[in-house]
């Protein structure tokens, strides 16, 4: 602690014209601000305010002195209309104006309402602004407000980094505010491009203006109150800060449309947080992002990691974790760390992913597809590797995995010592969960304006691919209807196998694998085609000319698809993306943005395309003729008719399970309190959608 002069309260935010950046962040009122009258400032002291110089202290009309009561101002303050009116949110009744307060070097916009806030420097608080019970609202004149930049004259060391995917710092990536899960996961994916890596660093530090005296901001009709501790943090429009402990560091993005929540207990530190988001209940966060329409409850534990977009994690502890969007992490002693988890994910209660117990270092991580799901209490080692859509039974696993077939049940059975696997499980046994997945991830999707578009369909090019793959692994033993223990050859040759020991992988039923896989395939290529088969149609084709051109659409498909973040891009497109970024074509993250948003609109065509070609792998022809689009075209009905009774049947597995019953007096009750398969809605929901598909696809077929 030191001891100066007291003009210190109100000078020497940065040197020379303290101002000058402040005055850039703040639209004057349409009438500008003058000096206090002679009256008024005679008001204010009757008021008990006071002022180190009364010349600094500048207002707006119309100024109602009678609201300012009990304060002190130092440096320039500029005050907007003040009105006798009172703001109303929540039932908390509050009048514009300010009491109890001390002020340096803010600007207060038109009938906002500041009582019993103890300290408040360097803001610029908006319209219609509630700021209620606070203890320390400060700016420095350093702030970064979340952003892995460093101010003039800093030093390198204080740049803020995130350590995602492991906990040694080798994939470290600085977060900025508007960063999207296709940026962290390019940024942390390939270090070996040093051409790339080099030039994002570069792109981050000249996103934001180095230069010091920046004031924090917080938006219009936003409401803080009860809150112990703001330091340089930016809130955005229509926040709703209640009873945080610390908020340090931050950009809090939040408007009156998508507003953003924080609540009791929290403390947050070096981050950012997007639009729509929610931090209730004791969380603690730490060097993260959180995306759009995500959320943080009941004690989470967020640290070094990056969170996508519709995501919740809630009484768990995450580590050092790049998650894509559509995460679900909902249990208090789960716990996941280095890892990168693709998104649609859900980690069930006692999984704790991953243990790096088994290694000389601390650099191992996972990696997981769409829709990973680890069952209850789940032990996994690191390293591992996981398709899109692995149920991992409840189990510890003692060794490392390597698990190439998507959609597949994986358990570790003790008591003949081996790991058994079951592929395309969810299909076969799950429908419901299956098909009930891909609805609800778009179904929770309320983001107004997504900053980048996520393919949120159980069957994709990226899955799809999987399966390809899945069956040239499967192609040894596709006859067998029982258990075989398969080679330890792993995916694509690799020496190593699917698990790291020397015990039995055994693979459940092959034949019914390829069975359902190639199900999947001409499930996945007549939906894909079907709205360019009913495009052709309306431009006055003939329907026997639908299959060549449907042919046509296949050449050049790419076969190699990266999960870019969510959002699916042909591997080719993003090595040019990286050359793009290396050669400074693509020099600020708005381009490289927009780059993102030329491959969505270019996406579906490719994915025709890529489900054309498969269409072909589908019929083992080289070219799509009639008879082998109208027997996908069948198969197709079919199996829209065989989805619906599957989904109808996994959920009808609960009425006819005796042990629930047990709990109910009769089964009008059960049915009275959970409903019965027959009028659950969405069973209802996927009835009348196959009757829609299955019309359709008979009209092109």
């Amino acid at each position: 602690m030191k001891i100066t002069e007291r003009t210190a309260m109100r000078q020497g935010f940065v040197p020379g014209d303290e101002y000058a950046l402040r005055n850039t962040q703040v639209q004057p009122p349409p009438g500008g601000w003058r000096n206090l009258t002679s009256q008024e400032v005679e008001r204010l002291v009757k008021n008990n305010n006071y002022a180190e110089n009364w010349d600094t202290l500048l207002v707006a009309d119309p100024f109602d002195a009678g609201q300012i009561r009990n304060n002190r101002f130092f440096g320039l303050v500029r005050l907007g209309a003040v009105r006798d009116v009172v703001l109303e949110y929540h039932d908390l009744l509050l009048p514009a104006g300010i009491s109890n307060s001390l002020i340096i070097s803010c600007d207060i916009g038109n009938d906002a309402a500041l009582h019993n806030v103890s300290y408040i420097a360097h803001y610029i608080v908006g319209d219609r602004t509630i700021l209620f019970n606070l203890d320390e609202v400060h700016t420095t004149n350093y702030a970064k407000f979340g952003n892995g930049i460093v101010k003039d004259g800093e030093a390198e060391d204080v740049r803020i980094w995130l350590e995602v995917m492991n906990e040694g710092g080798d994939r470290k990536i600085l977060p900025f505010d508007g960063m999207l899960s296709a940026d962290a996961y390019l940024w942390a994916r390939y270090r070996d491009d040093r051409a790339l890596q080099q030039r994002l660093v570069e792109i981050t530090q000249k996103s934001f203006d180095s230069r010091r005296g920046y004031y924090g901001t917080i938006g219009n009709g936003s409401v803080i109150k009860n809150s112990r501790i703001l330091k340089d943090v930016k809130v955005g429009d229509g926040c709703y800060i209640k009873g945080a402990n610390k908020l340090k560091n931050l950009t809090i993005n939040s408007s009156l449309q998508e507003p953003s929540q924080i609540g009791e207990g929290v403390e947050l530190v070096n981050g950012i947080i997007g639009y729509g988001c929610s931090v209730f209940y004791g969380c603690k966060a730490v060097r993260f992002i959180l995306g759009n329409n995500s959320g943080l409850k009941y004690g989470a534990r967020l640290i070094n990691s990056f969170l996508g977009d519709n995501s919740t994690i809630s009484c768990c502890e995450v580590l050092n974790n790049l998650i894509f969007p559509a995460h679900e992490q909902h249990h208090n002693n789960s716990f996941l760390v280095a890892a990168v988890v693709k998104g649609q994910s859900n980690i069930a209660a006692g999984a704790t992913l991953g243990s790096n117990h088994n290694s000389r270092a601390n650099d191992n991580e996972i990696e997981a597809g769409r829709g990973f799901w680890p069952g209850l209490a789940t032990s996994l080692k690191h390293s591992s590797r996981f398709a899109s859509f692995v149920l991992l039974a409840k189990a510890d696993y003692p060794a490392e995995l390597n698990i190439p077939f998507p959609f597949a049940l994986v358990s570790n059975n003790v008591s003949r010592d081996r790991l058994e696997i079951a592929p395309a499980f969810w299909w076969r046994h799950n429908m419901y969960a299956l098909q009930r997945n891909g609805w609800k991830v778009r179904h929770r999707d309320r983001r107004l304006s997504p900053g980048q578009a996520i393919e949120f369909d159980v069957l994709a090019p990226d899955t799809t691919e999987e399966i390809c793959q899945a069956l040239t692994i499967l192609e040894p033993w596709k006859d067998a209807e029982g258990p075989v223990e398969i080679s330890r050859e792993g995916l694509s040759g690799e020496s190593f196998g699917y698990e790291r020991s020397r015990r039995p992988v055994v693979v459940h039923n092959p034949a019914g694998a390829c069975q359902a896989y190639r199900e999947m395939l001409v499930t996945y290529a007549v939906t894909t085609l079907l709205p360019l088969a009913e495009e052709l149609l309306q431009q006055g084709l003939p329907r026997g000319g639908v299959p060549e051109a449907l042919d046509a659409a296949a050449e050049g498909a790419a076969r190699e698809w990266v999960n870019l973040g969510g959002q699916l891009v042909p591997e080719d497109e993003v090595k040019r993306l990286r050359q793009d970024i290396g050669q400074g074509i693509l020099a600020d993250w708005d381009s490289i943005h927009q780059r993102y948003q030329d491959l969505w609109n270019r996406y579906e065509a490719q994915k025709r395309s890529h489900a054309a070609e498969l269409l072909r792998f589908w019929g083992g022809q080289e070219r799509i003729d009639e008879p082998l689009w109208a027997r996908a075209c069948r198969e197709a009905i079919a199996l829209q008719e065989m989805i619906a009774e599957r989904v109808y049947l996994s959920r009808q597995k609960d009425d006819l399970n005796p042990f629930r019953r047990a709990t109910y007096r009769c089964a009008e009750e059960m049915y009275a309190v959970v409903g019965s398969a027959g009028e659950n809605s969405f069973v209802l929901q996927v009835q009348a959608d196959t009757k829609e598909l299955a019309r359709r696809i008979a009209g092109v077929g």
